[in-house]
């Protein structure tokens, strides 16, 4: 079937989604204001200021804000040419983790590589590396997405990426991966039968890394009674279900937590959504998940209003990755999942996640403004042929050529 494809030229835009643009800068300063809170008794106690993390965390913001700005205005598109180096750089990346003096070792896991002046961790890169490729490989296959051939490059980057993150250990990214890898595969249009296939060793590999690891399978007993061994593997969970109490309806107030003061680990990172409940309550918390939804919903509209396929399962894979880590952290807080760590995006500390999410914001902008170009008639249309296997792109594709060509 031959239909036309969007070619975007090079037009001038200030078209902001303003409402995904305040949603994420809500996030970023009520997250800069939280690890402040979570962590500036334990600053004090480890590094002699209780701004430390508050500094790191606002110094990734700035940096974070000003890549987000760079691709705003750097054409996606470009994107698609780096696919190859995006992928090879986060493996490369992941496999440093595993070199000697480079790889930095914190509570048995190398998740981090030390650059001298500060450290960065790779997973938080890599999963963003991959959607780029996955994205680029799957709106090149065209009709070929329909055979086992055409997602065989995903699957194998993909699945690559997924064994160097579990080797380092870290389950949480894995797994976020891996969702993200499927969600793109059914966005691309793969065939039913293709996720079937992939069930069954997925389901295997599962069982086996919590056989392989005994520290795993103590973790999914902790979770099923966590008081059974409150002082032992039970007791992140049982400090965070504390703080989830006590914060009752309207929380205990702003800075006053008490589960920070030493009794959950992890408080302005993996844990930080336990404190803001404590502090905030149940409301705060409902508001803050509100505003995630708006960033979730913005990202799936801009996905489907994608002038391109690459632009449409671009914004689909970071949409997923916002989602399944949003969902997995407060899960895991609150208990619904066995404990993984896992940061909260935009709010929890850590310089490297809170840049890359950003960065991703920076991009879903872009192809926002991209879109409303094409829908005002900024477009070249060249005939190729394509077969777009997301049915709503397909539609909105036919009614944009339609109208373009009926202005003229």
């Amino acid at each position: 079937m031959k239909i036309a494809k969007y070619r975007l030229r090079k037009e001038r835009g200030w078209r902001v989604d303003f409402l995904l643009l305040f949603s994420v800068l809500a996030l970023v300063v009520f997250g800069c204001v939280m690890v402040f809170s979570a962590s500036y008794y334990s600053a004090e106690l480890t590094y002699n200021s209780k701004y430390f993390f508050l500094k790191k965390q606002v110094i990734g913001a700035l940096i974070g804000l000003a890549a987000m700005v760079f691709f705003y205005f750097f054409s996606y598109e470009k994107l698609k040419r780096f696919k190859w180096i995006a992928i090879g750089l986060s493996l490369l990346l992941l496999a440093l983790v595993f070199i000697p003096h480079v790889g930095v070792k914190v509570y048995g896991a190398k998740r981090w590589i030390n650059l001298g002046f500060f450290t960065l961790q790779p997973s938080e890169i890599a999963k963003f590396g991959f959607v780029i490729f996955a994205a680029a490989s799957l709106s090149k296959a065209k009709n070929e997405v329909k055979s086992f051939k055409g997602i065989l490059p995903t699957l194998l980057m993909g699945a690559l990426m997924c064994l160097l993150i579990i080797l380092e250990p870290n389950m949480s990214i894995t797994i976020c991966v891996g969702v993200t890898m499927i969600s793109m595969l059914f966005v691309g249009g793969a065939k039913f039968k293709h996720f079937a296939l992939l069930a069954v060793p997925i389901l295997a590999l599962g069982v086996l890394l919590v056989v392989l690891a005994p520290y795993r399978l103590k973790r999914l007993i902790a979770f099923i009674d966590p008081f059974a061994s409150a002082t032992g593997e039970g007791f992140q969970l049982v400090q965070s279900l504390y703080g989830l109490a006590n914060g009752g309806l309207f929380g205990v107030g702003l800075f006053n937590s008490r589960q920070k003061y030493l009794f959950l680990p992890f408080a302005e990172s993996d844990f930080i959504f336990s404190i803001i409940a404590e502090e905030l309550g149940f409301l705060g918390c409902v508001i803050l998940l509100l505003v995630f939804l708006v960033v979730i919903v913005r990202g799936i509209i801009i996905s489907m209003k994608a002038p391109t396929r690459f632009g449409c399962y671009l914004a689909s894979g970071i949409t997923t990755i916002i989602a399944v880590q949003t969902i997995m952290n407060v899960a895991v807080v609150t208990g619904s999942i066995p404990p993984t760590g896992l940061p909260l995006p935009f709010i929890s500390a850590g310089s490297t996640s809170i840049v890359v999410f950003m960065a991703a914001v920076g991009v879903l902008l872009n192809i926002d403004k991209q879109s409303h170009l094409a829908s005002i008639g900024k477009i070249k249309i060249v005939e190729e042929n394509i077969l777009s296997s997301f049915n709503l792109f397909h539609k909105k594709e036919r009614l944009t050529i339609k109208y373009n060509r009926t202005s003229k």
